[in-house]
């Protein structure tokens, strides 16, 4: 699809409701494609609606091989077919509850502010199976608020890397970072059940060498607050040290999204 086509396919799927600034934000996204570097990232705008790719980044075919012919003709179901089959039940889990969690536990107005996150395994151009991450942002909703059309990430990741099926449901806060709402490992529960998303937060920060000061100001709580959910943290998962943690986290012991 070239950019000129684009107002005309939207207004025909959100005839009922158009805004002209959802074809004004896709027209930014892709011009701002041609001047992206080449990476082991992607990026395409889907359609659940119709189960399409409206648009697909020219980095796709580097990160897997994979003609965009092929993508935009065969769509979401082709995709699909590619995914690794011990995968697509834990998938189509994740993917589910994910939908459920957002229309039973977010507040309409407050779904706009959302981005998910999940992982599975796709087949590349040479028959590898890799990891895909995969980050989505509402872009437009239904008329029933369900998300549909959606700029979607992926990260390429090596299939040496043993990873689970999980998914993540974050919120943008007042703060304007964005905050765990919803987590679950569909392969394995490798962290403790007991651990909150809060935790999972400061697990998160401190990983990235955050002091609890740092980490209080990010999330507008108390450093003896901070110091609290790091002593819990330690407790539940039954270790002794920040250090241990995060030597945990980064050789794959715990997985933390």
């Amino acid at each position: 699809m070239i950019v000129k086509d684009i107002k005309k396919v939207y207004k025909n799927i959100f005839e009922s409701y158009y805004k002209p600034s959802l074809e004004e934000h896709i027209k930014k996204i892709i011009e701002l494609d041609a001047y992206l570097p080449y990476s082991s990232t992607f990026f395409c705008i889907t359609n659940t609606q119709n189960l399409t790719f409206e648009y697909i980044s020219k980095n796709m075919f580097s990160c897997l091989g994979i003609d965009a012919g092929l993508m935009k003709t065969g769509g979401m179901k082709y995709f699909w077919s590619l995914m690794h089959p011990d995968d697509i039940e834990h998938w189509l889990q994740a993917l589910n509850e994910l939908m459920n969690y957002t229309l039973n536990e977010i507040d309409e107005r407050d779904r706009d502010k959302m981005s998910y996150t999940w992982n599975y395994r796709i087949k590349n151009a040479k028959g590898d199976y890799v990891n895909l991450i995969q980050n989505t942002t509402p872009l437009e909703f239904d008329l029933h608020n369900k998300p549909i059309v959606g700029l979607a990430h992926y990260t390429v990741l090596d299939s040496k890397i043993n990873m689970h099926v999980s998914a993540t449901a974050k919120m943008l806060n007042e703060n304007m970072e964005y905050e765990t709402k919803y987590f679950n490992n569909f392969s394995q529960k490798l962290l403790s059940d007991g651990i909150s998303n809060r935790e999972r937060d400061i697990v998160r920060l401190l990983v990235l060498n955050y002091s609890s000061k740092d980490i209080a100001d990010k999330l507008n709580i108390s450093p003896n607050t901070v110091d609290t959910h790091r002593r819990n943290i330690l407790k539940k998962l039954k270790i002794s040290s920040t250090g241990e943690l995060i030597g945990m986290i980064k050789t794959n012991t715990f997985f933390v999204p």
